[in-house]
């Protein structure tokens, strides 16, 4: 059952990244897709709260009797709201606006070419699937750890009560859910590779006094290492949902992002909080998942070297995105002297298709030059 969940939940992260930044601007898609990783973690905040109030009201040994039961009840009807959620989206406007662009220029055949299944897609793609298969590792490592593990490890290694080892991480949740959006505009502005390597390095720098603040087993100090330890998530997770979906051409998009999402999470993330105590355990030394988490980062920023940056750029296989009628003429105009423009990688000659709102309704102008 467990493995059921993950696959679904797998499957909801590629393709919410996929419709996303299809759908958001050109020059906001960092801050847009990073909506999604900022209710991944107020999810989690609101989940440890909820775990909080039920071991105050029903008691430690009803919670591991039978109690733990209720927040997973509480949440089913998050899945009727999804189901509804999904029978209203449509497709991107950008992607509408490409199927369109094809249509125009009688190129409905121009994805024949494309690999299919998930063996063609590795073979076409394997060396940006590897790329984003390290960087969903490192970033992942260092989110289970804060999320999933260290809950389990303040009671069990430091020996905080189970109540405290749930509280202690919710107003870092909290904060760091706010910081996210910021740090995905923030990659707006000066890149997805500078904000990343931000991430990377402040976790080989931040990782041993966070746990060594931990170690110290005080309330102040266990929250400022809580809080270093989310530092470097915070630029990472901000920044995936918007820099892994622009190394995959459209017709392969979601096949990509679908298997290295789901093997780096599941070989890597998921694992997260087992590794860690194994080798505690085989160690005895406590400081082992600051280790863990420096090394695990430092292979990150190897593979963040070879990362396209697609700051303020369409997508692969896209024509621009903007979010103003008045913005795609000035693309238009400017079109020659833009260095963020690569005229001999656009998908169609002669067109473009810039998804616009319209009275707040997204629509799809295709703009003739």
């Amino acid at each position: 059952m467990k493995l059921i969940q993950g696959f679904s939940t797998g499957g909801e992260y590629a393709g919410a990244t996929t419709f996303v930044s299809e759908y958001a601007p050109d020059s906001r898609r960092g801050f847009i897709a990073s909506l999604l990783d900022m209710g991944s973690y107020l999810g989690f905040a609101i989940g440890a709260a909820l775990v909080s109030v039920l071991q105050l009201t029903l008691g430690q040994g009803v919670m591991e009797n039978w109690g733990w039961r209720l927040p997973f009840l509480i949440a089913r009807p998050l899945g009727l709201i999804a189901i509804y959620f999904r029978m209203k989206i449509e497709e991107s406007p950008a992607f509408k606006a490409t199927l369109d662009a094809q249509v125009t220029a009688h190129d409905d055949a121009a994805d024949n070419g494309s690999p299919k299944g998930p063996l063609g897609i590795f073979k076409a793609y394997w060396r940006m699937i590897v790329v984003a298969m390290i960087l969903v590792a490192a970033a992942n490592t260092l989110g289970y750890a804060l999320t999933s593990y260290m809950p389990t490890y303040l009671t069990s290694t430091k020996g905080y009560d189970e109540l405290h080892g749930t509280l202690l991480t919710i107003p870092i949740l909290v904060i760091m859910s706010v910081c996210i959006p910021l740090a995905g505009r923030l990659s707006d502005k000066i890149g997805r590779r500078p904000v990343l390597w931000l991430g990377s390095f402040s976790a080989v720098v931040l990782s041993i006094p966070a746990f060594w603040l931990i170690g110290r087993v005080e309330i102040w100090s266990t929250l400022l290492g809580l809080a270093l330890i989310a530092f470097p998530v915070t630029f990472y997770v901000s920044n995936l949902a918007s820099a892994l979906p622009a190394l995959f051409p459209t017709a392969s998009r979601y096949g990509a992002m679908g298997i290295a999402y789901n093997f780096a999470v599941a070989i890597f993330g998921g694992t997260t909080p087992f590794i860690i105590a194994a080798l505690i355990n085989s160690t005895g030394n406590d400081m082992m998942p600051a280790y863990y988490l420096m090394g695990t980062s430092a292979v990150g920023a190897v593979a963040i070297y070879f990362l396209t940056e697609s700051s303020q750029r369409p997508l692969p296989g896209f024509m621009p995105s903007v979010d103003s009628v008045a913005a795609a003429h000035e693309l238009v105009a400017t079109q020659d002297e833009n260095p963020l423009l690569d005229m001999d990688k656009m998908p169609f000659d002669g067109t473009y298709a810039l998804a616009t709102p319209v009275d707040g309704v997204p629509v799809a102008e295709p703009v003739t030059v």
